[in-house]
């Protein structure tokens, strides 16, 4: 449950990042909701964006108390992922205080699904989003709808 002080951000972005991809501005931008009272981050476990943002928050978890919430689409997730960034996110959830598994097994529309949940919990979505179509823009479109704050980098 949310503490009444608490705020919540979550993250979205784009499974491939581009090789110019600013990591520092991503370290920037979320130092910054750190320090202006966000203490608790969703994140969605995807390739690219996600596990970038998780990097930057294992030395920020050095520095600040932040809670992050893996955001896990479905039980075995990542098995479908590349070895690399398989033992990447096994490495990076354990950095993670909570583990929200949010079905039990892969079905059409459990990222949308999962991402719609990290936006209903947020007060704010921190995104990068370059492409009018994709996970990210629907996302960016749904916290929209919400009324939600958003922020983008890159």
């Amino acid at each position: 449950m949310k503490d009444m002080e608490e705020r919540i951000c979550a993250l979205t972005g784009h499974r491939e990042l581009p090789a110019d991809f600013d990591r520092n501005a991503l370290y920037d931008a979320l130092d910054d909701l750190i320090r202006e009272g966000c203490t608790y981050f969703c994140c969605g476990m995807a390739r690219g964006f996600d596990l970038t943002a998780l990097e930057c928050f294992v030395d920020l978890k050095q520095r600040y108390h932040v809670r992050i919430e893996a955001c896990i689409p479905y039980a075995g997730y990542e098995h479908g992922m590349p070895a690399g960034d398989r033992k990447k996110y096994r490495t990076l959830l354990s950095w993670c205080e909570i583990k929200t598994v949010l079905y039990p097994a892969f079905f059409n529309g459990c990222f949308l699904a999962r991402d719609r949940y990290m936006v209903d919990r947020a007060d704010l979505l921190l995104a990068y989003c370059k492409k009018p179509t994709g996970g990210a823009a629907y996302t960016v479109r749904y916290a929209k709808q919400q009324g939600k704050e958003i922020r983008f980098i890159g």
